[in-house]
């Protein structure tokens, strides 16, 4: 014989039992914000005075050499004209790297969260078109999956956990412009 419950036999008044990843996630969604920031200022402060990793010395930001002259030179596959085109051109060095800088700070910081993300989806969507078409996938690469974690972080308020968005979205201008959470 089947027996059925209905909601009156089941006993209100059980405390709901909180699942463990509920806790945890912010504080991995914080590492995560956090280690993302650092990629992007890592870059920047390589690029900017040549630390001797993707950068060497002698082709430092500092020292005249350009960020985007080497990379964006080099480029082939479907998009090489366009992207061998900004190469070495002032404008776009200073915009790359200020783009950097501005996203790095703001995920280590966790405020302007959404302006970084879309930024650097921006940025690593043209960073990935670059290196078109993909040695080793024929689509993804960690470009578009850094791409899709900023996104993640943002839509988390990840800027909460271990950062300064819960502050940032209390100021005037926040609270005025939440674009700017």
């Amino acid at each position: 014989m089947i027996t059925t419950r209905n909601s009156s036999d089941v006993d209100q008044r059980a405390p709901a039992v909180e699942r463990a990843p509920t806790r945890v996630a912010p504080y991995v969604w914080a590492v995560a914000r956090i280690s993302l920031g650092w990629v992007f200022l890592w870059a920047f402060l390589d690029k900017t005075f040549g630390l001797g990793y993707a950068t060497p010395a002698e082709r430092a930001w500092i020292d005249g050499g350009s960020p985007t002259g080497g990379f964006l030179g080099g480029v082939e596959g479907p998009f090489a004209d366009f992207f061998q085109g900004l190469a070495g051109n002032a404008f776009i060095d200073w915009l790359f790297m200020l783009g950097l800088l501005g996203i790095g700070l703001a995920f280590i910081l966790g405020i302007g969260m959404r302006i970084a993300a879309a930024s650097a989806v921006v940025l690593l969507i043209l960073m990935w078109m670059a290196v078109l078409p993909i040695v080793n996938n024929p689509f993804l690469d960690d470009h578009l999956v850094y791409a899709i974690l900023a996104v993640g972080l943002a839509a988390a308020n990840a800027g909460d956990t271990w950062g300064f968005g819960k502050a940032w979205a209390a100021t005037d201008l926040v609270t005025r412009y939440p674009v700017l959470r």
